[in-house]
């Protein structure tokens, strides 16, 4: 559309969104060829987790990459092989100095990896070549030619389908989808599949295919189609029903686009991996298909839990967030023929007491409860929307959210990182700007693929964000405002995984491709820090443990190597005995046939089998070894166990006057005043505990002797316990024993005094 302006020369132009957008990609992630394919990739992704979840089914989701020649794209297109006319036009013309270059530096690097070869050898020279191929390739990857790589990308899923009629729209028309509201959403523009269908188009000029079933629906919605980018609307190269004798339900989209593979192989399966973290209810199966067979990956990101979480729900809008335009808008589009039903039906935590006392704030202007809001004057706007700013509304719930839970983030971490510890923490519902938000977080010890330092992991809205994480609200709380030192974390050498969740209706993203979280909102930076410091105080308590377990492991390794020592000098000297035993023998045996000797010169020759003897000898000095190692292996593990009852004792015994001395001063407190509540009255009345401090028949030294016998009873028993547990996996001897009643019938002997017992055997 345009206008002639002022003079006639200037035009008054407009854009439509899908215009606007493919001149301005890079708002929505489409920086690059390989942004491009990465930003596809995840969109349809999301949307495939998105239609799954909505139906509270497990998502089963199948990405695949294919690379397409140029060739092939060529006769995709329907255009044949065209005989070049001018070849110095075309990027990849080699000028006759170029070519010359180009063999005199190849003459030459022969020659240096032929002296290579001759210095260092043959392997030193091979990883050389390698090496050079492989810079030799990057050059050409970053050259002027940088249109020569496309993929096939396909994405399927077993979510709730499309409609028939619905397609094109959902997907041939920017800022149309089922995404909008007051609702927590997977994503950021309301763009989702429709960007690449966009920068497929741009790229490629090949359409959209789509396939989708809904539930018990007995045919395949089948669609080719791409989007008019100047009407922003959907253009439709054919359509089908197709039969579904299956039952197959969901979704399955394939489109052909520019991208790079190469340079961002590591962010695509670095995202698969995340979000297999935080989905573990979810099952990702993973294929790149390259022409050369070699290059070709597959990989599959297995289900851990079929526990799900709810789905979000719909909310309705805060009063303390919405802006004035937004209220016009929703006096325009509300069914209330009231002010009193409009502002209960359109507004979280406005109840019908409360609406009658906005609105006798509003009385002054010619309001009332009976007022139809469409009849409102501007100026009686704007003093609502100014009311609602001004008065104090109670937070929402957040019950319409939907965070992954502390199970599944566990569950998550585990599989795929495999840490030696970790520790999870569901943070409360907090409110930013009238809109409501949970943090989760969970903070792991070791595992695989981790760099030592801090490893940081963030989620928002349960998706990965893996770009511009230095200026995130939760790398800069985990690398500048958690003290890992009061943790007994090493933050420079211990490898430490930081995984922070955020959900809301709301995410304060910042930049145009909303890639970060800001720093700025001191309710977010509160939350994200005190979620990791509690997961960092659980890891203390395990910490402490761990490294006990892992400072008895090393007693127990080295009575295991010292064991094993002895065990290999004995053999060894059993092997060399054995060896001289033969050779003695052989030489007696060849002196005895040379020189024809008596029989009885031949009997005591014989005599010498005797040696052998040494050989049992040796053997029974190795048992006798075996039994003393064993023996002292029995001692070392008791005297570990009692070194760690005396110091659980002391560290028990040490609290006993402190914990006597509170709880003395509580009963004395509650004694001296009256009782108030049924609880307390029930208390008095099934005790005189507190009676009897009262009349001082029960004083602090009671309660001291009291704690340090309980505490000797329990730590009696658990030494007990540990003596049994070890007789039981040591293999000890076990007696049978017969317990008989106490009759005339049955005779005893006399008793026979233990520590924790007393016996008497039958006769």
């Amino acid at each position: 559309m345009s206008k002639a302006g002022k003079g006639g020369s200037d035009k008054l132009q407009q854009k439509s969104p899908a215009e606007f957008f493919a001149e301005n990609k890079n708002i929505a992630g489409f920086d690059n060829p390989g942004k491009c394919l990465y930003t596809t990739v995840r969109e349809l992704v999301e949307n495939a987790l998105d239609s799954a979840e909505s139906i509270s089914v497990l998502p089963l989701v199948e990405i695949t990459i294919e690379e397409v020649s140029r060739a092939r794209l060529n006769t995709l297109r329907g255009l044949g092989d065209h005989a070049r006319v001018d070849e110095q036009l075309y990027h990849d013309y080699e000028s006759e100095d170029a070519r010359k270059k180009r063999l005199a530096k190849e003459a030459k690097e022969k020659q240096r990896l032929e002296k290579l070869a001759a210095s260092k050898g043959e392997a030193a020279a091979a990883a050389a070549a390698a090496d050079a191929a492989r810079k030799a390739a990057d050059g050409k990857k970053a050259g002027p030619a940088r249109g020569t790589l496309f993929y096939k990308v396909t994405v399927k899923d077993n979510g709730c389908g499309m409609s028939h009629a619905d397609i094109p729209n959902m997907l041939g028309r920017v800022l149309s989808g089922t995404k909008y509201g007051v609702k927590q959403t997977r994503g950021k523009f309301g763009l989702g599949a429709k960007m690449a269908l966009i920068w497929s188009k741009m790229t490629t000029g090949l359409p959209f295919s789509i396939s989708s079933a809904l539930r018990k629906q007995d045919f395949r919605s089948q669609y080719e189609l791409d989007i008019d980018i100047h009407k922003n609307a959907p253009n439709v190269h054919s359509a089908a029903k197709l039969p579904n004798a299956d039952g197959w339900h969901g979704a399955c989209l394939s489109l052909t686009i520019e991208g790079n593979w190469s340079s961002y192989r590591a962010k695509l399966l670095k995202y698969l991996r995340q979000i297999a973290v935080i989905t573990p209810y979810a099952q990702f199966s993973f294929q790149y298909i390259a022409e050369d067979p070699k290059s070709s990956l597959k990989l599959t990101f297995r289900r851990r839990t079929d526990v799900m979480p709810p789905p979000p729900k719909i909310t309705k809008h805060h009063p303390s967030s919405v802006d004035l335009e937004l209220v016009k808008r929703l006096i325009t589009e509300t069914k209330a023929t009231s002010l009193s039903a409009f502002l209960t039906r359109e507004f979280d935590q406005v109840s019908k007491a409360l609406s009658g006392r906005l609105i006798g704030e509003l009385r002054s202007g010619g309001v009332n409860a009976s007022t139809d809001p469409k009849q409102l004057s501007s100026q009686q706007v704007v003093r609502l929307h100014q009311l609602l700013h001004e008065v104090r509304f109670a937070d929402p719930s957040g019950s319409h959210l939907s965070p992954a839970g502390e199970y599944n983030l566990r569950l998550g971490v585990m599989k795929e990182l495999q840490p030696e510890l970790i520790a999870t923490h569901a943070g409360d519902v907090r409110v930013f700007e009238g809109h409501a938000f949970i943090v989760e977080a969970a903070v792991s010890l070791g595992g695989r693929e981790l760099r030592p330092g801090i490893n940081v992991y963030r989620f928002a809205n349960r998706i990965p964000l893996l770009f511009e994480g230095g200026s995130d609200v939760i790398t800069r709380t985990a690398t500048k405002r958690i003290n890992w030192g009061s943790y007994k974390i090493n933050q420079s050498s211990d490898r430490v995984g930081v995984f922070v969740s955020i959900v809301s209706t709301k995410i304060p993203f910042k930049g145009a491709g909303k890639e970060y979280i800001g720093d700025d909102v001191e309710e977010m930076v509160s939350a994200v820090k005190a979620a990791i410091q509690q997961c960092c105080a659980q890891l203390r308590v395990r910490g402490s443990r761990w490294n006990s377990c892992l400072i008895a492991g090393s007693s127990w390794g080295n009575v295991e190597e010292m064991v094993g020592a002895v065990k290999a000098t004995i053999q060894q000297c059993c092997v060399q005995l054995r060896e001289m035993v033969v050779a003695v023998k052989a030489a007696i045996q060849q002196c005895c046939a040379q020189l024809r000797v008596s029989r009885s010169l031949r009997h005591h020759c014989l005599n010498a089998r005797s040696v052998w003897g040494c050989v049992e000898m040796v053997s029974a000095v190795k048992a006798a070894i075996q039994q003393c190692c064993a023996q002292l292996r029995v001692k070392i593990a008791k005297a570990l166990a009692l070194r760690e009852q005396q110091q659980r004792r002391r560290n028990l015994t040490k609290y006993i006057p402190d914990a006597a001395g509170a709880i003395f001063t509580v009963l004395a407190a509650m004694a001296g005043s009256d009782p108030r509540g049924p609880k307390r009255r029930r208390l008095q009345d099934s005790s005189n505990l507190l009676q009897q401090v009262a009349r001082k028949e029960v004083v602090q030294a009671m309660l001291e002797k009291k704690l340090a016998e309980h505490v000797e009873r329990i730590d009696t028993d658990m030494a007990l316990e540990f003596q049994v547990a070890q007789g039981l996996a040591g293999g000890a001897a076990k007696q049978q024993l017969w317990l008989a009643p106490l009759c005339d019938k049955t005779h005893y002997g006399a008793e026979l005094h233990a520590n924790a017992c007393v016996v008497r055997l039958l006769h």
